[in-house]
């Protein structure tokens, strides 16, 4: 249980970082890129930090990331549709290693506040069920 406070601490302290970007309007590509670095690393820590709630509340072990969506989506911390935005979320934190690619980057970014906001539910809902 410790473990997973820890992490939860973790992801919200990614998250406040990835809040000071997300709401750019028109972000220079500097801004784009750093944007897309701060979503990366919270969405890294939200994830572990959902996969440890997994493992220590539910008794279930998943191993990557799309299988802890899905596993979120079986114990109703995500309904329906935001479990498909989660595996969406996964596909483009994959794609951003592809990020030097200015259309990549684009599609990404246009993603990255209903992302924001998923990633804080996420870790809210966890919250209130540890």
């Amino acid at each position: 249980m410790e473990r997973l406070q820890q992490r939860i601490n973790s992801a919200e302290k990614a998250l406040s970082s990835f809040a000071e970007l997300v709401d750019l309007k028109e972000p220079s590509s500097v801004e784009r890129d750093a944007l897309i670095k701060r979503f990366k690393f919270s969405f890294e820590a939200c994830w572990k930090a959902a996969k440890q709630y997994l493992y220590d509340i539910e008794g279930i072990d998943v191993a990557s990331p799309k299988g802890v969506m899905r596993s979120l989506r079986e114990n109703s911390i995500l309904n329906e549709d935001e479990a498909i935005k989660g595996i969406g979320m996964v596909d483009d934190r994959n794609l951003t290693v592809h990020a030097y690619n200015k259309e990549v980057a684009v599609k990404i970014q246009a993603n990255l506040k209903e992302y924001y906001q998923l990633l804080v539910s996420i870790i809210e809902r966890m919250k209130s069920r540890a």
